[in-house]
This record gives structure tokens, C-alpha cells and sequence, in this order.
């Protein structure tokens, strides 16, 4: 049956006697203390960013902890010593600062890092392992990133977004001395003229820096009206750095159009080494400075390309693909080269777990980890991948997912995988988790295999019936796997069994497979969801009488779209989703190609294609009582789409409710724990409110 034909459909047509589960409201509080409560959100820790010291005995790491007084997550860097498997945590003053981005020297002997306090001036910090003193090299005038040391340790470089004036049009007026006027007119003609997260951009552009690594004035390294970005890449002989950039007389309006460029570090002289025909990135100089590994795709303007791992030499020249990872995309990090040359070192996603692997140049292969915990902080969901960094030795250093807890720090050496840090046991320790199991699902659309795993509720009783959420993920161009995720333990310590898949669209299953929603999202994807429910509902514990169903961003929009094409689910919640593919392609903060790479056109010249595939185009026959919930700064899906749909409810008289949260972005949409506590609370207090079968 084709997705598109709109009228509804049953659920699994089962039912059988339906044995009732106390809610949340109902469990005594001893058991309540047992499981994960909203409020244990503000104790939770997470590892991230790992950078293994040259030697291997050093991992200097990320540590994110929900601080309760100030209501996030407080970034701070740790040093594990895995040797005496002690660890010590770099503090340059007693301030409240959050720091970031370690970066080990090549010798070893000092660390450089970013720390960002409350209330001052960011700065850039050199911590000496041996003497143990920290110092401040540079107070750059905006936050820098992509910290990389010169081969000499001499220099220390970065991008940076270099300050600008801001546009004028038209005659200044003069302000009388004590005079209270409004605030001046904004004029805004780049076409990237905001960011989610960020906001309205400041003026100026994102360019090359360095600076030495004792101290001294900053030098730009680049200029002009473009952007450049990370990740960097010195020559061994420290005379030029690799990095990449997007130039041209078009290149805001082709933003996956980069390409790799070369910068003397004597005058910033430029050369473009790769054809620009894609994302070219993530250039890594070879040790013995003749070959970059870097990685890209030929832009087709799909929905979807894997990236591939490339050779060249380091004019630029014999650029050939790595015959490496059959049907999969290696992940945007920079390659990592072995000390002798031989061996690059690169992440990937497969089958919902991010994984590292050895490359030989002749495309050979050696998968090393499993299990690449996010680096985004505390996960509320359970995307799959990370980063990690590689000794000269081989040993391995990154943050470890798990089905448990949220990631820890470990290091894979000599064929196995050490978990040095258990940042958790603290708060978890006595809590009952929801446990996760795979689920085999065939799409009833094609009978394509998809993945789908389900988190029980603590305590779990299989001849028992449990009311289920299907929480979908964003993107689509991403995916989960068998992770921690606060949402979903917070849904099964309610009594739910959780229900998520990795549909259509989602990376790790290969080009085609992501691609069954190219310019028809959403899609497939939405039939690969509904054979997961009607599988879930087949195990025999669900009752097809209590469904929910949610999802955030792409996963939003889905929820979205599902009201409008089954009524099989009793109430739902869509997160900052997409409703009218129209204005979010002219609105999204990265608008210019959005339009063209996900529907192969842009409104105006096929606008039935972007109605068809609008969860707006289908209000009509929703009849399922549906919340809204979106960030009121979000510049990804704009709060004017959940409105929208919210709108069109209200006039039809379907029960709906909208949520703006104070202050996010689509980036940030979870990263305060009260509110990400309270959003938790509000989906199941409406899911609460209409679960009849419960009563």
C-alpha cells in the first residue's frame, strides 16, 4: 500500500484480555526511589572528547556533570593516568569555568585547552604535565576551537570567527548626549545570517589563527568573506597547515561545497588542493609529510551520500578512494594516522553502534572498538558514534556507550577494551533500569530488515501487558542503537515499554538504505515504524490499546505525519518538528541548500512535492490528541512550525497543547536539566491524560 494514500489505518487487529499497570502517580514511593526519577537527572556525568597522550599513558578527557545550582551541564577536563589508574582534574584558577577542547602536544609534555569562565574573558591555557603549573597563552576576543599544535610545540593553532563591522545602510543619525533611543536597525544581507544555537551571527568570518604557545599576539593566518573550519592539519616541517574551507563567488548558497586548502605559515599564502566537487574535510597530514588522508563525497544532491576515506599527495595530486568500509560512511572526523604511516585510524556507524577501525592503504580492514559513546554530553536519546583519539602505540582512547549508564572514559590496547571510569555508580547505584533488547522487524512495505530495539520497565513482567512509546529519532540522516538515554529510562520507570527503530533514512545500513527517503521524507520510513509497532505488539506484553508515540526533530515531524495516517496511537507528542516543508527550507538556518539536497528542487518550482510530503497537508484527518513541544529560539525547525500544526488543531477541535521551552534552541533543546526533567514529565502527564484503558 503506498505511504501517501491518506486515510488510516488499524493497528495489529490482536487484542486480547488487558491486565492493568499501576502510572507513576500510583507506584509507593519506595518504589519510585528504585527507579530512575526525573530529578536524578541533575546528578548525572558523562565522558567525552578523550585525547590519549603520545606515550599512551595519559588521557586527558571531558567530563559534563549537570550542576543543579546553575541548571546545566559544567564542562570539565580530567587526566587519567593508565598506569596507576588515578585521575587528577585540571583547574587553571578557582573559577567556575567550563573547559574544553584538550589537545596533547606532540611530545607529550603539555596539554593546551579552552576554558570559558562564567563571568571574564575565554582563554587559551597550557597545562605542563611534568610541573604541573597551568598558564594562559592567549584571551581571544570569541571562543576558538580545533586547538592543534605545531610539530615543534612552538605554535599553537585554531579557528576562530574573527570580528567584523557590523553592515550600515543608509546615513548615520547622531544621538543627542543622555538621550534613551531604541535599539539600532539590524541589517541583515548574508545569507547565513543566524545559527541555531547562536543566534543572529556577529559579524565577521571563521578563520585560521595561531598563536605561540608561550605566549604573544594572535595572528590570522587567513582572511576574506568566507568561512574556513576544522579540523587542522600541520606539515611535519611546521611550515603550512591543511584545512578547509568554503571560497568562491557562491559559496554561501553551496554549503556542502569545500574544499581542502593549504596556508603558509610565513605569509598565509593559499592553495587549493582538492576540485571542490563535495564536502571535502578532515585533511590529515601523513608522518612523513608526502600523503593527506581526507575524507568527502561527490555532491549528487541526494538526501544522502556515504563519505569516503581519500588518499593524495600533499600537492594535491593522484587523490584516489580508500576501498575501505563496503557501503558505509566513514564519520567526519579527521583520519588518524599510525606512527610508522602504514595505518589510518577512522570511526564509522554500523548497525546502530559507532565503530573504529584500522585501514591499511590497500583498503584492509580491522575493526578495533564497538561501542563509541556521543560526545554531546548527557544523552537524552541514543544516537550511536563519537570521537576518539590514537597513541603512537595504537592504543585507543574514547568514550564507551553502554545500556546502563551514560558514557564512560575506556581505551581499547592489545585486543581489549578497558573501562577506566565509572562516573555513574554514585547516582545509579540501587536504581532498577529499563533493560534494552533488539527487536527484528521486516518492513511490510518491501520486507527490508530494520532494526528496532525495546526497553522494558524495571522489573519487568513478560506475561504481563504494558503500555508502549515509540520514540523516533531525528535527522532522518542519523540513527540510535542499543544506548542509555534518559528519555527512554524515564519513560520506562513509568511503566512504558519504549519502542525505537532505525527506519529509512537512518546512516549505518548503507547508501541505499538512507536513501529510501531521497526527496520523500517523510517517506518509507513511516511504514519501517508501523511494522516495528505491529512486531512490538507480537511479543505479546504490549497492549495495542495503550500506544503513544513521540519523537523530536526529524522524529517530530514523523509524529507529526503518523497522527495524520493512523489513529492506532491515543495520544502523541511531536518536538520541535517539521510541519510545512515550504517555510522551513526558506527559514532553516542553513536555507540555501537545504531545499535542493532534500526534495531535489526548491518550492517554488515543484511546490505540490513539498505539500505532499508536509505533516500539514495531512491535519485534516488527525484525530489523535497531539502536544507540541519546541525550543522558542530554535533556528533549526522554527517554534512558527509546531505553531502552525498546533493552530490547525485548535480550529479542527483536536485535543493539542503547545510547549515552548524558555530559551532553546534545537541544539540545546535538552541540555537544562530542569527542563529537560519537566519536558519528560509533561509528555507523560499527557499521555497520562489519555490513556483510558489504564483507568
Amino acid at each position: 500500500m503506498s505511504s501517501w494514500f491518506p486515510i488510516v489505518f488499524g493497528c495489529w487487529a490482536a487484542v486480547t484480555a488487558t491486565v492493568g499497570m499501576p502510572t507513576m502517580a500510583q507506584t509507593p514511593v519506595a518504589e519510585k526511589a528504585a527507579v530512575l526519577q526525573p530529578e536524578d537527572l541533575f546528578g548525572l556525568s558523562a565522558a567525552g572528547d578523550a585525547q590519549i597522550s603520545p606515550d599512551g599513558r595519559f588521557v586527558a578527557y571531558v567530563r559534563t556533570t549537570n550542576d543543579i545550582a546553575v541548571d546545566r551541564g559544567r564542562t570539565t577536563i580530567w587526566l587519567f593516568d593508565t598506569r596507576t589508574h588515578t585521575e587528577t582534574e585540571l583547574r587553571e584558577a578557582d573559577v567556575d569555568a567550563d573547559r574544553s577542547h584538550p589537545r596533547w602536544s606532540q611530545t607529550g609534555d603539555r596539554l593546551a585547552f579552552v576554558a570559558k569562565p562564567d563571568v571574564g574573558d575565554v582563554g587559551i591555557f597550557i597545562y605542563k604535565r611534568v610541573s604541573g603549573q597551568i598558564a594562559r597563552i592567549a584571551t581571544p576576543t570569541r571562543a576558538p576551537s580545533h586547538l592543534t599544535w605545531s610539530p615543534d610545540g612552538r605554535t599553537l593553532a585554531f579557528i576562530m570567527s574573527a570580528p567584523g563591522a557590523p553592515e550600515t545602510l543608509g546615513a548615520p543619525l547622531h544621538k543627542p548626549d543622555g538621550a534613551k533611543w531604541a535599539e539600532p536597525l539590524r541589517i541583515l544581507s548574508r545569507i547565513e545570517y543566524k545559527r541555531d544555537g547562536e543566534g543572529e551571527r556577529k559579524p565577521g568570518y571563521a578563520h585560521v589563527f595561531i598563536v605561540p604557545t608561550d605566549g604573544g599576539t594572535l595572528r590570522a593566518l587567513t582572511s576574506g568573506s568566507f568561512e574556513d573550519s576544522g579540523p587542522l592539519s600541520w606539515t611535519p616541517d611546521g611550515s603550512a597547515i591543511l584545512f578547509t574551507s568554503r571560497r568562491g563567488p557562491n559559496w554561501e548558497r553551496e554549503r556542502d561545497l569545500y574544499a581542502i586548502y593549504r596556508a603558509a605559515i610565513t605569509n598565509g599564502a593559499l592553495t587549493q588542493l582538492t576540485e571542490n566537487k563535495g564536502p571535502e574535510t578532515s585533511a590529515s597530514v601523513s608522518p612523513d609529510g608526502k600523503r593527506v588522508a581526507f575524507t568527502g563525497y561527490v555532491q549528487n544532491y541526494r538526501g544522502y551520500e556515504n563519505r569516503r576515506l581519500l588518499v593524495m599527495d600533499i600537492e594535491g595530486r593522484n587523490q584516489r578512494v580508500v576501498p575501505v568500509l563496503d557501503d558505509r560512511s566513514v564519520d567526519r572526523s579527521k583520519p588518524q594516522w599510525s606512527a610508522d604511516g602504514r595505518t589510518l585510524y577512522v570511526g564509522y556507524e554500523d548497525h546502530g553502534f559507532g565503530k573504529v577501525a584500522s585501514v591499511r592503504l590497500d583498503g584492509r580492514m580491522k575493526t578495533i572498538v564497538s561501542g563509541l559513546g556521543g560526545d554531546e554530553g548527557i544523552p537524552d536519546t541514543p544516537y550511536a558514534g563519537g570521537a576518539f583519539s590514537v597513541a603512537k602505540d595504537g592504543t585507543i582512547a574514547f568514550a564507551l556507550g553502554s545500556t546502563d549508564h551514560p558514557s564512560d572514559l575506556a581505551i581499547a590496547r592489545g585486543g581489549s577494551i578497558t573501562r577506566l571510569t565509572h562516573l555513574n555508580d554514585k547516582v545509579l547505584s540501587g536504581k532498577r533500569l529499563g533493560a534494552i533488547q533488539p527487536l527484528s522487524v521486516i518492513s511490510r512495505a518491501d520486507k527490508v530488515p530494520v532494526d528496532a530495539w525495546l526497553v522494558t520497565p524495571p522489573n519487568f513482567d513478560p506475561s504481563r501487558r504494558y503500555p508502549m512509546v515509540l520514540e523516533i529519532h531525528g535527522g532522518p540522516f542519523a540513527g540510535y542503537g542499543p544506548s542509555f538515554a534518559t528519555d527512554h529510562q524515564l519513560y520506562a520507570a513509568a511503566g512504558y515499554v519504549v519502542l525505537y527503530a532505525n527506519p529509512r533514512g537512518s546512516t549505518g545500513y548503507g547508501e541505499a538504505f538512507a536513501n529510501g527517503v531521497n526527496h520523500s521524507f517523510p517517506g518509507l520510513d513511516y511504514e519501517d515504524l508501523m511494522s516495528a509497532v505491529d512486531t512490538a505488539i507480537g511479543k505479546g506484553f504490549v497492549n495495542p490499546d495503550r500506544l503513544f508515540v513521540t519523537g523530536v526533530s526529524g522524529g517530530g515531524a514523523l509524529t507529526a505525519w503518523i497522527v495524520g495516517k493512523t489513529q492506532c496511537f491515543k495520544a502523541a507528542v511531536s518536538q520541535a518538528p517539521v510541519i510545512d516543508w515550504t517555510t522551513e527550507v526558506l527559514t532553516v538556518d542553513f536555507y540555501p541548500w537545504m531545499g535542493k539536497q532534500w526534495f531535489g528542487t526548491q518550492p517554488w518550482e515543484d511546490h505540490e512535492l513539498f505539500w505532499k510530503h508536509s505533516p500539514l497537508s495531512l491535519v485534516g484527518s488527525v484525530a489523535t490528541p497531539t502536544m507540541l513541544i519546541v525550543g522558542d529560539v530554535d533556528m533549526r525547525t522554527p517554534p512558527t512550525q509546531a505553531e502552525a500544526f498546533s493552530a490547525a488543531l485548535q480550529i479542527r477541535g483536536i485535543p493539542t497543547t503547545l510547549i515552548k521551552i524558555p530559551g532553546a534552541s534545537h541544539s540545546t533543546f535538552s541540555t537544562r536539566p530542569s527542563q529537560s526533567a519537566a519536558r519528560v514529565n509533561a509528555i507523560l502527564a499527557w499521555f497520562a491524560r489519555y490513556d483510558v484503558a489504564a483507568r
